[in-house]
């Protein structure tokens, strides 16, 4: 499934790579008051798929406080964000693969938006492509260091 490979193929492994380039203290730095924290970003990440995934198509209790994702929380180390990752993945396959093939077509009522399944796939797929955009920049700043993410690779080439 293309939600897999995006999300859990792409965006996972680099906002893992970025936290182990940061120490514990750098994932709550903010550069400034308008822009979140790392650290706030993924609980971000994670308080909107399960709102629009879990909950949206699965049916499962909607329990978001969207507002409290973006409080520092000094206290959530790296690891204790690795595992609301690693959970949420767990979560999110066994309730996409439960799912009806019908499920792309059907209407669901989400933070007050109408969408379709697949439009609820995409706009997942896109949060969490937008905002590991994001914690990207922030850990090149913060770390003064390349992520890596495309090392021996040739990007240069034509088809």
């Amino acid at each position: 499934i293309e939600f897999e490979r995006r999300v859990f193929g792409e965006s996972y492994p680099r906002i893992f790579t970025c936290l182990a380039l940061l120490d514990e203290k750098s994932v709550w730095e903010k550069p400034n008051s308008k822009v979140p924290a790392i650290g706030n970003l993924v609980l971000h990440l994670c308080g909107n798929a399960r709102q629009w995934i879990l909950s949206g198509l699965g049916n499962q209790p909607d329990n978001r406080k969207r507002d409290e994702e973006f409080v520092v929380q000094k206290s959530i180390r790296k690891a204790d964000l690795i595992f609301l990752m690693e959970n949420l993945r767990v979560n999110l396959k066994e309730t996409l693969h439960a799912l009806p093939p019908t499920f792309l077509e059907q209407e669901y009522h989400i933070q007050g938006f109408r969408e379709s399944g697949l439009s609820v796939l995409v706009h997942v797929i896109e949060h969490f492509s937008y905002h590991t955009g994001q914690i990207t920049t922030l850990t090149k700043i913060i770390s003064n260091r390349e992520t890596g993410y495309y090392a021996g690779l040739d990007l240069n080439q034509l088809n």
